[in-house]
C-alpha cells in the first residue's frame, strides 16, 4: 500500500517524525463492508480505532486482514499505473520512498456516477 495525507511529511526538518502528523482532529471510525482489494482508498489510523485523522492509503494488493477494521472510503477509477509507479518506487528504511512522491491532482466523483 502506499499512504499520505500526513501533514508533517511537507518540512524535511519533520523527518522524524513523519507518519504520525494529523489535523488537529480525530474521525471516528466507520467501519464497513467494503473489501480492501487493489485500488480502495481507506483511512489510516493509529491503535485507537477512532483515531484517524488526515491520513489515508491506498491498496497496492488485496489486504482483506483490514476488512471491518480500517474506513474503506473509495476507490480509485483510473490511474492504476500511477499506484503501480508509487508502490514500486525504490525505498529506504522505513518504507519512505527515496525521491519524494507527491499527489498533483485528484478528482473526486460520485459512486453512482462511475459506469
Amino acid at each position: 500500500m502506499i499512504q499520505g495525507g500526513d501533514p508533517l511529511t511537507k518540512d524535511p526538518s519533520r523527518e522524524a517524525s513523519w507518519g504520525t502528523g494529523d489535523p488537529g482532529y480525530k474521525i471516528k471510525a466507520e467501519f464497513n463492508e467494503h473489501h480492501h482489494d487493489r485500488g480502495v482508498v481507506s483511512m489510516a489510523r493509529s491503535n485507537d480505532p477512532d483515531s484517524a485523522g488526515s491520513q489515508f492509503f491506498i491498496c497496492h494488493g488485496n489486504p482483506r486482514f483490514l476488512d471491518r477494521q480500517y474506513t474503506a472510503f473509495g476507490k480509485l477509477i483510473k490511474g492504476d499505473d500511477v499506484l503501480e509507479k508509487i508502490a514500486t518506487t525504490p525505498t529506504r528504511p522505513g518504507d519512505r520512498p527515496v525521491k519524494r512522491m507527491g499527489i498533483e491532482s485528484i478528482k473526486i466523483v460520485a459512486a453512482d456516477s462511475v459506469k
